[in-house]
């Protein structure tokens, strides 16, 4: 019903519309957490704790979608691959060639020395947990399949994950003095607005993709598309903080929003149905590992992303993209 309303509001070009919709949308909600920053809120805790959720809001829905429609099971699993994948090479890679990805300050001063040390401590400890996500999810999966159980494993992990960090934050927010101004009411709720738009158009997403008869947009590749399709919030956030030289805000919103769909969607889809893993999806899950551990060995030996590396992930992402799309 959703579906057949829009294609009478927007004529035969649905698709792109909906995907206008949902791009707006993302950067109406990446613009009210921008002026958080603005009000208090640190950008390392806007990246890990805040952020992921409404970036990684439209992998949630595309979940809940699924869940609803009765949808095939393993393409959650290759959305959430090809988001994180996407997430870790490709949208870090990018622009560390542009702009560069360099964590250290250009400062002396001993305080932001001392702030830049511990927002990469956090990083690290980040992307230590994305690998262990990862590795859990290869381990729990070795039987074919991650089933309820291993879905309740899952979201407690994540679960204990972020309460960890929540109380990092408090912990932060104590020993500064510092208070976040009441006008972030007011960016919440325009980014619950976002959300409900965020919302409207995955839907309409991903029932034109059902209904598509065309040779290559089909629902056979359901998760590949709609995976494509969610990174497209993070490649804002990614070159628009890359451009603004604030590099630890890239990494941090990369990482953090890779935590939504390893583990939490594809935990909050096994305790539903099981959720198939195939042998190609496992091996994609040490790839993940490999790069997890790539990024952390470049951000505590080098502090940022050296170039080289950062071709080496984009070459990597291409070779994965052309194999795909065979």
């Amino acid at each position: 019903m959703l579906l057949s309303q829009i294609e009478q509001l927007a004529g035969g070009w649905v698709s792109l519309w909906l995907i206008i919709l949902f791009v707006l949308s993302a950067l109406l909600i990446i613009w009210r957490l921008e002026l958080m920053i603005l009000r208090g809120v640190q950008g390392t805790v806007l990246g890990t704790v805040i952020m992921p959720y409404f970036s990684g809001l439209g992998n949630l829905i595309f979940v809940i979608l699924i869940l609803r429609d009765h949808g095939p099971a393993e393409e959650v699993a290759v959305n959430c691959w090809t988001n994180n994948f996407t997430n870790l090479s490709l949208l870090l890679a990018l622009p560390a060639l542009i702009w560069g990805l360099e964590l250290r300050p250009k400062s002396k001063a001993k305080k932001v020395q001392r702030e830049s040390k511990i927002n990469r401590l956090s990083l690290s400890l980040t992307l230590v947990a994305m690998l262990f996500f990862t590795m859990a999810v290869w381990l729990l999966g070795q039987d074919g399949r991650i089933d309820r159980f291993d879905g309740v494993v899952l979201i407690g992990l994540f679960l204990f994950w972020q309460s960890f960090q929540l109380f990092e934050v408090l912990k932060d927010s104590v020993r500064t003095g510092q208070s976040w101004h009441p006008l972030i009411l007011l960016d919440l709720c325009l980014i619950l607005i976002g959300s409900y738009l965020t919302l409207v158009s995955v839907d309409g997403i991903v029932q034109t993709i059902y209904m598509s008869e065309h040779s290559w947009i089909n629902p056979d590749r359901l998760g590949l598309l709609t995976g494509w399709l969610m990174v497209l919030p993070n490649a804002v956030l990614a070159f628009y903080y890359a451009k603004r030289q604030q590099a630890e805000i890239v990494y941090s919103s990369q990482v953090g929003d890779a935590h939504i769909c390893i583990p939490l969607c594809i935990g909050i889809f096994a305790v539903v149905r099981p959720l198939p893993l195939s042998g190609d999806l496992l091996n994609g899950m040490l790839l993940l590992g490999a790069i997890c551990l790539i990024h952390f060995l470049m951000v505590l030996l080098f502090k940022r992303l050296p170039k080289a590396v950062a071709a080496a992930l984009f070459v990597a992402y291409a070779c994965v993209l052309y194999l795909q799309m065979r």
